[in-house]
C-alpha cells in the first residue's frame, strides 16, 4: 500500500518537519540538486531519441528530488521542470513512471479542483494576523473541505484579523506547487511575510490534533521569531492539554467526541450510539498514531467515547502507537464484542492521503480490507470526511483561537511609534518558561511552565526546578551577583511526584519578570560555588482557574 505520508509523519521526519523542512539546505547539498537537475536535463533537451523507460525515469527522478522535506532556492524550479516532463510523456510512458517516491499518481491522480481553495499567502496583512499551521495535504477536495473551512470559521469570526495559512509539510507544498500550481507558505515562509508586512500581533492556530511534536517543533520555530513582534501567542491544538494518563479527559475532547460521533450516526443513517449497537454496528475511528508522549491522547479519547456511553465506538491508529490502537488490535476488539458491522472513519483533521489509502484503499493492507479479511464482520463500509469540515470541530478552533487572542498581551504604541508591551491584569496565570540550557529547567512535573503572580503592573514567576543542585539564583547578571550588596534569590521546597508514583523534593524560585515574550538575564550558582550567566524568558500565559 502507498503510504507516502506516513513516510514524513513518523517521528524520525516529525524532528525536521519544521525546522529542516524552513530552512535552507547548506550550499553543499544545493550545489548536488544542481547538478543532479542538470544531468537530468540534459536528457530531456538531449536530440538523441530515448526510449519510454528512460523518458519515465526521467520524470520520476524529479519527483523523487522534490519529495523532499527540504526547501532550498532549486526547489521552484524543480517542481516546475517535473510538471513539464510529466505532461511530456505519453499515456504509455506515465504508466511506467516508478521510482523511490514516485509512481502515475504523484500527477495522474484527480483529487479535485485546486482553484476552489485559497493558498492565502497574500500580503496586505495589517497589523494583527492569525496564522492557521496545517500539516497539510495534497488532497485538492480535502484540502478545501477541511482545512480551507476551518480558517473560513476562524476569519469570518475575527473579521478584524488577517487570517493566513502556513503548512509544515514540504512535501506536500511541493507536491501542490508541482502538479497544481498553487503555492502555500511553509511556517518560515508564512513567518517571513509577517515581518515583511509590518505585523505587530501574532496569534498562531495549529490545526494539530494534539500537543504532538509537530505541535513542539512549531512552537520552537516561533520562538526564533518573537523580538519580530510585539506579541505572539499559539493557541491550543484541537483536543487541547494532553494530560497525565488514559482517565484524563477535557470539554475540547468531550465536544470532539460528541461532534464526531453525531456526524458518523447522521451519515450511516442512525438516530443514536444506540440504535447503531442494536443493529450490531461498530464505528471505529483510525488516527495517525505517534510515538511522542502525546500518545496517550488516542487513549484518552476511548475514555471519552466510553463515558459518553458509546459502547460500540472504538479508536485505531495508522501507526498502531498506543500498541492497542493498531488495526488488528482493533479488529480483535471488535469482534470480541459481538459487532458484525463497522464503519471506518477518520479521526483527523483532513481526509488526505491516510483516509483515501490506508484506511480505504484497494491494497490487501488497508483497513477495510483487513477488517474483511478477517472474516469477523458482514460488511464493513468507510466514511472519508476529516474533521475539520464538521461545523462543531470548526467552532472548537474559534473558540481557542479567541482565547489566545484574549491572552495577548495587550500592545499600545509608545510616543517614539514602536510597540510595548503592557502588563497583565492582576491574577495568577501559567506560563511557559524557557531557559537556554538543558541543565536549567522546569522540572519535568510541571510541564514546561511556571506560576506567574501579576500584582499591580509587577510580575513573577515561581518555577519548580530540577533537585536541589541549583542554590541560588539572581535577577541579572553573574558579576553582578557577586558584588557586595547583591540580593540573590532564595530557594523555597518544593514537593513533586512523578508518573511512576516516585515523591521527591525539588527547589523552587520565585523569578521577578520583567516582560513577556523577552529574554531577559538569570544567573546561578550551584554546589560547585560558580556563578554562570543564564537567558531565560516566560510566554503564553493562561489565566489560573
Amino acid at each position: 500500500m502507498k503510504k507516502k505520508a506516513v513516510i514524513w509523519l513518523c517521528a524520525g521526519a516529525l524532528a525536521c518537519s519544521v525546522l529542516a523542512g524552513c530552512s535552507s539546505q547548506p550550499a553543499a547539498e544545493s550545489s548536488v540538486v544542481t547538478e543532479s537537475s542538470q544531468k537530468v536535463s540534459s536528457v530531456a533537451e538531449s536530440s538523441t531519441p530515448v526510449s519510454d523507460e528512460e523518458a519515465a525515469a526521467h520524470v520520476a527522478d524529479l519527483i523523487d528530488r522534490i519529495y523532499v522535506q527540504t526547501w532550498t532556492e532549486e526547489t521552484d524550479a524543480l517542481c516546475a521542470e517535473a510538471k513539464a516532463a510529466w505532461d511530456a510523456l505519453t499515456d504509455a510512458q506515465k504508466e511506467l513512471v516508478e521510482g523511490e517516491e514516485a509512481d502515475p499518481d504523484y500527477f495522474g491522480r484527480d483529487t479535485g479542483d485546486a482553484s476552489k481553495d485559497d493558498p492565502l499567502n497574500q500580503d496586505g496583512i495589517g497589523e494583527n494576523e492569525i496564522l492557521v499551521v496545517s500539516f497539510g495535504t495534497s488532497f485538492n477536495d480535502s484540502r478545501a473541505a477541511d482545512i480551507s473551512s476551518v480558517e473560513k470559521a476562524i476569519q469570518k469570526a475575527n473579521p478584524d484579523w488577517s487570517v493566513r495559512r502556513a503548512f509544515t509539510a514540504q512535501i506536500i507544498i511541493n507536491h501542490l506547487l508541482a502538479r497544481d500550481n498553487e503555492k502555500i507558505d511553509n511556517v518560515k515562509q508564512a513567518l517571513d511575510r509577517a515581518v515583511a508586512n509590518g505585523v505587530k500581533n501574532l496569534v498562531v492556530q495549529p490545526t494539530h490534533l494534539m500537543h504532538g511534536a509537530e505541535y513542539d517543533e512549531l512552537v520552537e520555530e516561533l520562538e526564533k521569531y518573537q523580538d519580530k513582534f510585539a506579541s505572539v501567542v499559539v493557541a491550543e491544538p484541537l483536543l487541547g492539554p494532553v494530560g497525565s494518563d488514559a482517565t484524563v479527559i477535557n470539554e475540547d475532547k468531550a465536544a470532539v467526541a460528541k461532534a464526531i460521533g453525531d456526524q458518523a450516526l447522521k451519515t450511516a443513517g442512525y438516530g443514536s450510539m444506540d440504535d447503531a449497537a442494536a443493529d450490531s454496528t461498530a464505528f471505529v475511528f483510525m488516527g495517525h498514531g505517534t510515538s511522542h508522549n502525546a500518545k496517550v491522547t488516542y487513549s484518552q479519547m476511548q475514555t471519552q467515547m466510553e463515558t459518553l456511553g458509546y459502547k460500540n465506538v472504538f479508536i485505531g491508529t495508522v501507526e498502531g502507537e498506543p500498541e492497542d490502537t493498531a488495526c488488528e488490535a482493533v479488529i480483535d476488539k471488535v469482534a470480541e464484542a459481538g459487532y458484525k458491522k463497522v464503519v471506518l472513519r477518520p479521526l483527523m483533521v483532513v481526509a488526505g492521503d491516510h483516509a483515501n489509502n490506508d484506511m480505504a484503499g484497494e491494497d490487501e493492507d488497508s483497513w477495510i480490507n483487513q477488517f474483511k479479511a478477517s472474516g469477523h464482520f458482514d460488511q464493513v463500509d468507510t466514511q472519508i470526511a476529516g474533521l475539520g469540515e464538521i461545523g462543531a470541530v470548526q467552532e472548537i478552533y474559534v473558540a481557542h483561537t479567541a482565547a489566545a487572542i484574549a491572552e495577548a498581551p495587550a500592545v499600545t504604541s509608545t510616543a517614539g511609534g514602536a510597540a510595548a508591551l503592557t502588563a497583565l491584569e492582576d491574577g495568577v496565570y501559567l506560563a511557559k518558561f524557557s531557559t537556554d540550557s538543558s541543565m536549567f529547567k522546569v522540572n519535568e512535573t510541571k510541564d514546561g511552565k511556571g506560576t506567574l503572580t501579576v500584582k499591580d503592573g509587577k510580575m513573577t514567576i515561581h518555577v519548580t526546578l530540577v533537585g536541589k543542585k541549583i542554590l541560588n539564583l539572581y535577577s541579572g547578571l553573574a558579576e553582578d551577583a557577586q558584588k557586595s550588596g547583591a540580593v540573590l534569590l532564595q530557594p523555597t521546597t518544593d514537593s513533586v511526584t512523578y508518573s511512576d508514583g516516585l515523591t521527591e523534593e525539588a527547589y523552587g524560585f520565585d523569578i521577578p519578570v520583567p516582560a513577556l515574550n523577552k529574554e531577559f538575564d538569570v544567573a546561578l550558582i550551584g554546589e560547585k560555588g560558580k556563578w554562570y550567566d543564564h537567558k531565560v524568558s516566560v510566554s503564553d500565559p493562561v489565566k489560573a482557574e
